[in-house]
């Protein structure tokens, strides 16, 4: 079975979610980045997988359900970061970030019978799911991160080490306040839409 990743930061205000501030605040956008971290857990931990791992950027908090190994992100860039996650497994593993709660279990439900990689692209260019048969460091490492062409890099990466590559469907990642709105209507019954209408209420927004 795969190993399921998350990489994350911890939800402190200030650390996370900055390009929420304006219009949230500090403390307001870290809430809506635990609530997004909470619904992805939720759909790793419902996901068949052979070991489920946090790698974090800091420490674990109450939001973390049981069932997860904990494992702290070595310095670097997010390249070196994503690759060193990848360097801890051993046989398949398929890795997310914290910032699409639309995310379901189905999703993740991967089977690399015919392909060597799965890549999940994200509407902003980069991408929000890696998924590789055997472990590959060298394939992140170096690939720009957080630009318009970085999913793009990545997957041509991954074609031009001679895998295979099925793709999975375009997801939005929560970094802006139009992003928060468009991703909670898409799951309305989830702890991020639950979040940002608690906050919306508060402000009178």
């Amino acid at each position: 079975m795969t190993t399921l990743l998350v990489i994350a930061k911890e939800p402190r205000p200030g650390r996370v979610k900055t390009r929420l501030t304006p219009p949230f605040t500090p403390t307001a956008a870290a809430a809506l980045a635990e609530a997004s971290l909470v619904d992805t857990l939720r759909a790793v931990a419902a996901a068949p997988a052979r070991r489920r791992v946090l790698v974090l950027d800091g420490r674990p908090g109450p939001w973390l359900p049981p069932g997860f190994d904990v494992v702290a992100q070595c310095a670097g860039g997010l390249d070196q970061r994503l690759a060193a996650a990848f360097a801890g497994c051993a046989g398949p593993a398929l890795l997310i970030g914290m910032d699409t709660p639309q995310v379901t279990p189905e999703l993740l439900t991967v089977d690399f019978s015919g392909c060597e990689a799965y890549f999940g692209p994200a509407e902003d260019g980069g991408f929000w799911a890696l998924g590789l048969a055997e472990p590959a460091p060298e394939l992140l490492r170096g690939v720009p991160m957080s630009t318009p062409v970085t999913g793009a890099v990545q997957r041509e990466r991954l074609v031009a080490a001679g895998l295979r590559v099925r793709d999975l469907p375009r997801l939005r990642d929560v970094d802006t306040a139009a992003d928060a709105e468009a991703v909670a209507g898409l799951v309305p019954h989830g702890r991020f839409a639950a979040e940002l209408a608690r906050l919306r209420a508060a402000t009178g927004r």
